[in-house]
């Protein structure tokens, strides 16, 4: 049997008699409950077939679980003028019957047969197109994501060379304090402290700037990343 197993899942079984005289036949499993065989009893008459149609009822198939289910095929020469089925196989002798067992095997879908579905699913005609006489959206998730990536690389860019431009003006103006302490030291005028204070002050503010810039470039570039 075949999976998936949501609904009903038919096996024909094919009996033949390969004799010169009728024959009885009776099919009998294991889990009655689970099966529904048409016809489950009959006579085959000589040299002829038959179709037995066996039914197995939906249930939530489980791989790990080995199936034990079983159908018996039990057959026996028709006495001449049968009349009554059930008489044959209560008077019906051991040495009498002939039997065939059966066992079943559940068998799922492997992802191959899942993939040959889908792809000729898709290469199937499609019969009604009213609904399609307008142009088709185009995709855009690629190009959005191209130019977003885009703008951030630009952004970084650009931020990178903020860094540089202060860290360029912090420089000079360093530069520009130690001259000013150095001449104020040999001019001898003006309060130390004053001027101190003043360096510090000059300093701060590009300072300040570039710790900003690094902390927006950082942020730029952590989601880039991710």
């Amino acid at each position: 049997f075949s999976g998936p197993f949501t609904d009903v899942v038919t096996t024909n079984l094919k009996l033949r008699n390969p004799s010169d005289r009728k024959v009885c036949f009776k099919v009998k499993t294991t889990a009655p409950r689970r099966y529904c065989v048409r016809p489950n009893s009959g006579i085959i008459d000589p040299g002829s077939s038959l179709i037995v149609s066996v039914m197995l009822q939906p249930f939530d198939y489980d791989p790990n679980e080995k199936s034990k289910h079983k159908f018996m095929v039990q057959t026996t020469y028709a006495p001449p003028n049968i009349t009554d089925m059930e008489a044959v196989w209560k008077e019906a002798k051991p040495d009498e019957l002939m039997d065939s067992k059966l066992r079943c095997v559940f068998e799922m879908p492997n992802e191959n047969d899942k993939l040959n579905d889908i792809d000729a699913s898709k290469s199937a005609p499609v019969l009604n197109t009213s609904k399609q006489d307008g142009p088709m959206p185009k995709p855009h998730s690629v190009s959005l994501n191209d130019t977003e990536t885009r703008k951030l690389v630009e952004e970084c860019k650009r931020l990178q060379a903020e860094i540089m431009k202060l860290t360029d003006e912090n420089r000079h103006l360093r530069d520009e304090g130690l001259r000013l302490r150095k001449v104020a030291h040999s001019d001898k005028s003006g309060s130390p402290t004053a001027l101190a204070l003043r360096d510090n002050g000059s300093n701060s503010l590009p300072s300040l700037l570039v710790v900003i810039a690094a902390i927006f470039i950082g942020f730029f570039l952590g989601k880039f990343i991710l």
